[in-house]
C-alpha cells in the first residue's frame, strides 16, 4: 500500500496537479512539500525490486531506505516486525517525503513478507544482506529480477529464520577495524550492484 496523503495540509504543502509531474526530478525542498496524486504515481516506471526491512529500529535508517527505494524506483518496501512505519516525523525528515512516493506495507515479520512475495511472484530471487558463514561476496551474486533484498536489525542483523529461507546471503567485505556498515550504505551498495548486473544481461 501507499501511505495515504493527509487530507489536511498546511499552507506550505503543494499537491501536484495531474498534468504537472512528467518525470522531472524534484529537489529535496520540492519533495518535502509535494504530495503526489494517484496519476502521478502511475507515471513512475517501477523496477521489480522489493525491499524487506527486518526489525530496523532507527527511524532515520528507515527514512533513508525510503529515499534509496525511490532512487532506484523499487516497486515496494515491506516494513516488518519492530520497524517503525510512516507517518513518523523522523522517517519523513530522513526520507525527504519519499514515503509519499514509494509503495509500502507493514507485515508482522520478514518471513511473512517473503512468503507473501513468493506466493504472488514467480521466480522471485530472495537475497539477505548479512555477514554469515554461508555468505558469498555481494559482487559474486548472480542477481536477477524480480528480486527481494532484505536488511536487518542494526546490531543483530537479519533474523535467522530469514537467513535460512534466502536464496543467497550477500556479504560486503570489511577491511578496516569496523565490523559492519550502516544498513542504508549496505543496501545502497547491493541495490546498485543488482541494477548494474541485471541491466547488462
Amino acid at each position: 500500500m501507499v501511505n495515504p496523503a493527509p487530507t489536511k495540509r498546511d499552507e506550505s504543502s503543494i499537491v501536484l496537479p495531474h498534468d504537472s509531474w512528467c518525470g522531472v526530478k524534484l529537489a529535496a525542498r520540492e519533495l518535502r512539500i509535494c504530495f503526489p496524486t494517484s496519476e502521478d504515481l502511475k507515471k513512475i516506471k517501477k523496477k521489480p525490486i522489493y525491499i524487506i526491512v527486518d526489525n530496523v529500529l532507527d527511524t532515520y535508517n528507515v527514512g533513508g531506505i525510503f529515499r534509496l527505494a525511490d532512487a532506484v524506483a523499487a516497486k515496494k518496501i515491506f516494513l516488518c516486525g519492530q520497524t517503525e512505519t510512516p507517518p513518523h516525523t523522523r522517517i519523513k525528515k530522513a526520507s525527504i517525503n519519499t514515503t509519499e512516493w514509494v509503495s509500502w506495507q507493514y507485515l508482522p515479520s520478514a518471513k511473512s513478507a517473503i512468503d507473501h512475495l513468493r506466493s504472488t511472484i514467480d521466480n522471485l530471487q530472495v537475497i539477505a544482506i548479512e555477514q554469515s558463514k554461508k555468505s558469498v561476496p555481494y559482487n559474486k551474486v548472480d542477481y536477477k529480477f524480480p528480486i527481494a533484498l532484505i536488511v536487518g536489525h542494526e546490531s543483530e542483523g537479519v533474523s535467522k529464520e530469514v537467513l535460512k529461507t534466502a536464496d543467497y546471503i550477500a556479504e560486503i567485505p570489511m577491511w578496516g577495524v569496523n565490523k559492519s556498515l550502516n544498513v542504508i550504505v549496505s543496501l545502497g551498495i547491493v541495490l546498485y550492484e543488482t541494477i548494474g548486473k541485471v541491466s547488462i544481461k
